[in-house]
């Protein structure tokens, strides 16, 4: 049952990136030139993602375990640190130069071209590079 209401959210969402256009990579590279052609309809596809969420996030605390089962992830650490900044410093460059994050790729991989695949390779290139760079990383700094 938990597997069949993730197809569901995730061809929700899908369909919704596909219907609003965000899986147009001019129209998400549009939203980010703000001195040139800006094209502000990406803040209505933001905010009718926020508004949801909110009041999903006020149910959740009502709520003492979800509806499918399992329990509730912990809140994240609301402190920002070097590693958030890095990963949204990352996250951004990338979403400029290729026009996508990665859920409009994954969206968009049977139709988006080579582009869409070579995005989504080199994604996954990073998912796996970076625990492993954190760890190195961690371990060649000395602890204060």
């Amino acid at each position: 049952m938990r597997n069949l209401f993730a197809l569901l959210a995730g061809s929700l969402f899908g369909a919704g990136l596909h219907i609003s256009g965000m899986t147009d990579t001019t129209k998400v590279q549009g939203w980010l030139d703000i001195f040139g052609a800006w094209d502000p309809t990406l803040a209505f596809v933001m905010g009718g993602a926020i508004i949801p969420m909110a009041i999903a996030w006020q149910l959740a605390r009502i709520r003492k375990s979800p509806l499918v089962g399992g329990t509730f992830p912990p809140p994240s650490e609301p402190r920002i640190g070097r590693n958030l900044v890095i990963g949204s410093v990352l996250f951004g460059i990338g979403w400029g130069l290729a026009g996508m994050c990665p859920g409009p790729a994954i969206a968009s991989i049977t139709y988006g071209g080579p582009g869409v695949i070579v995005f989504i390779a080199a994604m996954l290139a990073g998912m796996w590079l970076a625990p492993r760079m954190r760890s190195y990383l961690d371990s060649a700094v000395p602890a204060e």
